[in-house]
């Protein structure tokens, strides 16, 4: 695997954290990307406040569309929509989709709504991980 796309809607939040997250398990070794179908404006402060709390700045990124990216060169797409519509895909492009809520769409207090951050980044970073594991 050579190149891996982290997909959602507003690539802010879950596809922005995913990217830091393999950047920095993957190293040089695969080129990752993330993209949305209706990119936000920036990505959400929240997001690179618990990414900075695994040591990860992911503060330089900004949301990309998925019109933008060359599907050829991808080997993997991982897709993070749970309750709204993932991007279409290209025919036989490999694809995993994690369905993981956006925390950006997250209400209750600011305690509640940094959990829910912390445990999809979590979450994303346990799959990332298991995926490391399986290249061994």
């Amino acid at each position: 695997m050579k190149q891996i796309l982290f997909l959602c809607v507003a690539n802010s939040a879950r596809s922005q954290m995913a990217e830091g997250l393999a950047q920095a398990l993957f190293g040089e070794k695969v080129v990752v990307q993330s993209a949305g179908s209706r990119p936000a404006s920036g990505v959400n402060p929240i997001a690179i406040q618990v990414m900075a709390e695994k040591g990860i700045n992911i503060s330089s990124h900004y949301p990309k569309s998925v019109d933008t990216i060359n599907f050829r060169d991808i080997d993997l797409v991982v897709t993070l929509c749970a309750d709204e519509v993932c991007p279409p895909l290209p025919p036989k492009v490999k694809h995993l989709h994690w369905p993981i809520v956006d925390p950006g769409a997250a209400e209750g207090t600011a305690g509640e709504i940094i959990e829910r951050f912390r445990s999809a980044r979590d979450d994303i970073e346990r799959r990332l991980r298991e995926i490391v594991e399986n290249r061994r």
